[in-house]
């Protein structure tokens, strides 16, 4: 028994030597025994070596053979995504949303032949009421005017941009790709948190500059921010706003990460930091570290940046940390121009599996809380707010609208609109189709021109399929949609107005009554002075649930 084991595990390389040693005595020494042998002799040179190598057990006692194991587990994911998944499946994106994508970035019908494929009795199916009036003109390229009375040079945004992705997480010619995009169909492109390099200039599009906790373009050498930097660079012609990073769906309380493969000179450059070495920014910013400071640090980079916005993004964790900050609003009556909140569903680049699965709250639930916090203060009408998170249809722009938004940011789909696959590699530089590497072979296969008109088409076909509903809804402009204009099942037997699924509060209803709110124990845990809560409150706003139902 312990032979036949014996030659079962070590049946590739055997039958590889049977064959070379038969082909030897048989004296066909000819064409037959080279091929054999060539054949062959390396399969025995790798079962000789499995056998006595000790660092995988697998191959230790199942020579060759067990490498086999490997190949299909290399090729799982690309057996999954297009043999085995149904339409509806995949994730993070279904083969249906890719498809969506592409077709509308190659400027091809997007219709849908014989029926959704959808089961509309589905928990959690949500659906638009429509009138038997819809409108015959509805706005085709709607846009939102950011930038309260504090900011002397408002900007005219599309309802629809291009997420944080930084340069070094994304390559050259992609940055090039989306920015040329943005130009040609109107809308920004937000730098993400790695600084402005010279392909987000070199086709004129509208810049948001994003600001991470490593300052990345505006920090001195010990990794600070830097004022003066920060002003030469944001006063650029094309910066129209720039955003201060607190967290990303993705990763939140993490810092972001670039391997030092990554690290190219050019990348280092731009972000004034050391050439090949890991780039990890700090979990927290060290410009500010209460809610007050945050706001003064706002009212400063507006300053130094001559007037242009400025706008927090964030992915919502603690609810009573929202809250400090619109007391601190209240207090210093600093107001940022716009809030992007980013939901737990996003993320392009690379981030650790907990974080990714189990930290940071969803963008539903986390943009209805600060639009809940927004218009229970009575600040709304100060601050703009932005919804980022797996946001790539029509559908998308306007339910997120509906829920408080007053635009929406992609990233990922951007991404399939240039090119990308999906193939899931963003994090080792391998990226088959050029744009999550720093490769140069890699990226010469992403060209420019090609793909920013690709950008531009998903964008604008978009935007006409937001148009579709709104105008199926009755009105004009997004900004019009309502939570009552959305139906979500909540089982197969029973639906809801979204307006009676979650709680929406009325304008100053935190100021005036906030013990008749489901967010009493946050809000009186909240302090404008610090972001944690209360001493003696802190307990009863932790335990508190985050449902808005």
């Amino acid at each position: 028994m312990p032979f036949v084991n014996a030659l079962n595990r070590a049946i590739i390389p055997l039958t590889a030597f049977i064959l070379t040693v038969a082909a030897m005595l048989l004296g066909t020494i000819n064409y037959w025994f080279w091929l054999l042998l060539l054949f062959s002799a390396p399969l025995i040179a790798l079962g000789i070596y499995d056998w006595f190598q000790k660092k995988w057990t697998i191959t230790r006692n199942y020579p060759v053979a067990a490498r086999i194991r490997w190949l299909f587990y290399d090729l799982r994911p690309f057996l999954r995504q297009y043999i085995v998944e149904g339409d509806l499946e995949g994730q993070p994106y279904s083969f249906e949303a890719r498809n969506l994508i592409y077709a509308r970035a190659h400027n091809e019908t997007a219709t849908h032949p014989f029926g959704t494929e959808q089961d509309i009795y589905q928990q959690g199916y949500i659906s638009v009421f429509h009138s038997i009036t819809p409108t015959e003109d509805p706005d085709l390229s709607p846009r939102v005017i950011i930038g309260n009375h504090q900011s002397s040079r408002p900007y005219s945004a599309s309802v629809l941009n291009i997420s944080a992705m930084s340069f070094g997480a994304l390559s050259a010619n992609a940055i090039e790709a989306l920015n040329k995009g943005a130009r040609e169909g109107n809308f920004y492109h937000d730098t993400g948190e790695g600084g402005i390099s010279p392909h987000h200039l070199k086709h004129d599009g509208d810049l948001v500059w994003e600001i991470g906790s490593g300052y990345f373009g505006c920090r001195d050498r010990k990794g600070h921010f830097d004022a003066g930097l920060f002003s030469e660079n944001a006063q650029q012609k094309a910066v129209k706003m720039t955003e201060i990073k607190l967290s990303q769906g993705a990763k939140p309380g993490h810092g972001g990460m670039l391997p030092a493969a990554k690290v190219s000179q050019e990348i280092a450059d731009t972000r004034k930091i050391e050439a090949h070495q890991d780039c990890i920014s700090p979990r927290g910013h060290s410009a500010f570290s209460t809610p007050v400071g945050l706001l003064e640090f706002t009212a400063l980079m507006r300053e130094l940046s001559g007037g242009k916005p400025v706008g927090l993004k964030l992915c919502v964790g603690k609810p009573h940390e929202v809250m400090a900050l619109m007391k601190a609003m209240l207090i210093t009556g600093i107001y940022p121009d716009f809030i992007v909140v980013d939901g737990a569903e996003g993320g392009t680049g690379a981030a650790p599996l907990e974080l990714c699965d189990k930290v940071g709250m969803p963008l539903t639930e986390g943009l209805i809380l600060v639009r809940n916090a927004l218009v229970g203060a009575g600040l709304r009408e100060k601050v703009r707010l932005a919804a980022s998170g797996k946001i790539y249809s029509g559908m998308g722009l306007a339910y997120n609208m509906a829920l408080g938004a007053d635009w929406c940011n992609a990233g990922r789909a951007f991404m399939m609109s240039i090119g990308c696959i999906q193939a899931q590699r963003c994090h080792l530089g391998t990226c088959p189709t050029g744009i999550a590497t720093q490769d140069k072979w890699l990226q010469r296969g992403l060209v420019v021109d090609i793909q920013a008109e690709r950008a531009r088409s998903f964008h604008q076909k978009t935007l006409e399929a937001l148009a579709n509903i709104v105008a199926a809804v009755g009105l004009t402009h997004p900004e019009d949609l309502q939570a009552h204009d959305l139906m979500a099942q909540i089982s197969a037997s029973n639906a809801k107005s979204i307006s009676d699924v979650h709680t929406f509060l009325p304008r100053g209803i935190l100021l005036d009554a906030p013990d008749e709110t489901p967010y009493a124990n946050w809000w009186h845990a909240a302090q404008a002075e610090s972001f944690k809560a209360k001493p003696d409150l802190a307990e009863a706003a932790l335990q508190q649930a985050p449902e808005h139902s």
